[in-house]
């Protein structure tokens, strides 16, 4: 089982959008065979709680203007580490201290990485 091609072009717009905000380390994993809840994983990161904000906002934006609602959004008032879950793609925008901490590169390691193309 694979992620579904709307998964993959939610992951592509998400993953863009991040980009586009200066995010570091945008990856994107197909966690579909390991998930029975999503598809994949866009993971990003930034190194001060205002970037995260900005990236998170970007993201939401694009996401919606593409068709998408979130589900569910956590900690964003931290700034952090916030997650947002639409259902077929999760998408965490972390602080460079919390994405090195949590290492969800190696948690996720076994899944197969979605080639991004950022322009």
């Amino acid at each position: 089982m694979t992620a579904t091609d709307h998964a993959l072009e939610l992951v592509a717009v998400a993953a863009q959008a991040a980009h586009d905000k200066k995010a570091d380390q945008v990856l994107a994993f197909d966690v579909s065979d390991q998930l029975a809840i999503t598809d994949a994983f866009v993971l990003a990161s930034a190194n001060n709680e205002r970037a995260v904000g900005a990236i998170v906002d970007e993201v939401e934006d694009k996401l919606r203007e593409a068709g998408a609602k979130p589900i569910r959004r956590e900690g964003h008032k931290e700034g952090r580490w916030v997650l947002l879950d639409y259902g077929e793609i999760v998408v965490h925008v972390q602080h460079e201290e919390e994405r090195s901490f949590y290492a969800l590169e190696r948690l996720w390691s076994d899944c197969p990485l979605i080639p991004l193309t950022l322009a």
